[in-house]
């Protein structure tokens, strides 16, 4: 079961089996995600004992607020999930509080994020209005994805492992140098927002000289460390990482049309791969 309370478009736990693998494979203890997002791979390894320690990063600072009322004031925001009602005039409250953020605690900011996360088609928060439509004559209501029980036990159990996760809000480069450099034994998983995709879903999207320059980063600094990088499939990110191994595979999308998109999966050269990486990923080629 996916352990994290967020919906996330395009998100990766569909390749947690493979990715539990490669971690095995290669030894690691830590597991670090520089763009955390839902960070579900990472709190599955961490509540499954495969690693001891996850460090998970979001530049974006209403997301790094959701994560750090969860592991840092459980309780408060808990109750919020238990007294706040699912309907269209809550709706436009936490759509006020994420418009005027400058006004608002931290723990309002995560919980606005949350809420608007759960009850958004596909959990796109700014970019896409309520399950079922704001008049909720759609034949699914905006609290078909905010069942409180479940979302708060997921909570809950994130909250037992809180003394094993570091929680960051930095730009991915700075977080590379300050924070991925100084950990041993780790293994890192850089899931950019998508190339092509990316302005359409994210509040903090990347250009292309976004993306070279991480990539740069990546190949500059950390040709030592063990990571991946996964992208939507374009050529100008295959060009970006043609002197890594890789291969593109089908993913389902979990956006407003379910369907299979190829993505790519590039590997650092001290990466241990599988050797049958088709018992967990539809591969489609290899690069």
């Amino acid at each position: 079961m996916n352990p994290s309370p967020l919906r996330y478009p395009g998100g990766k736990y569909k390749l947690y089996k493979y990715v539990k693998e490669l971690v095995i494979t290669n030894g690691s203890t830590t597991y670090i995600e520089p763009f955390g997002g839902g960070s579900a791979i990472s709190l599955a390894l961490l509540i499954e004992g495969v690693v001891n320690r996850i460090i998970i990063n979001d530049f974006d600072y209403t997301i790094y607020c959701f994560w750090n009322s969860v592991i840092n004031d459980t309780d408060n925001f808990v109750k919020m999930i238990e007294n706040t009602d699912v309907n269209i005039d809550e709706w436009r409250r936490q759509k006020e509080v994420r418009n005027n953020i400058d006004y608002f605690s931290e723990l309002e900011v995560g919980f606005s994020t949350f809420f608007l996360n759960r009850t958004n088609r596909s959990g796109i928060i700014d970019k896409a209005g309520p399950i079922g439509g704001f008049d909720q004559m759609g034949n699914y209501k905006m609290d078909c994805r905010f069942n409180k029980p479940a979302l708060i036990n997921k909570i809950r159990i994130i909250e037992r492992y809180k003394n094993k996760i570091t929680l960051k809000n930095m730009e991915a480069i700075d977080f590379i140098n300050d924070e991925i450099l100084i950990t041993r034994n780790s293994f890192t998983f850089f899931d950019p927002p998508y190339y092509k995709k990316g302005p359409g879903l994210y509040k903090n999207f990347y250009q292309h000289g976004d993306h070279l320059n991480l990539a740069n980063e990546i190949h500059n600094v950390m040709k030592n460390r063990r990571w991946i990088v996964t992208y939507d499939s374009t050529n100008e990110i295959k060009e970006m990482y043609q002197a890594n191994s890789g291969m593109e595979f089908n993913l389902q999308y979990t956006l407003q049309n379910k369907r299979a998109g190829k993505e790519v999966m590039f590997f650092s050269k001290k990466t241990k791969s599988l050797l049958k990486p088709e018992q967990y990923l539809s591969v489609t080629e290899y690069l």
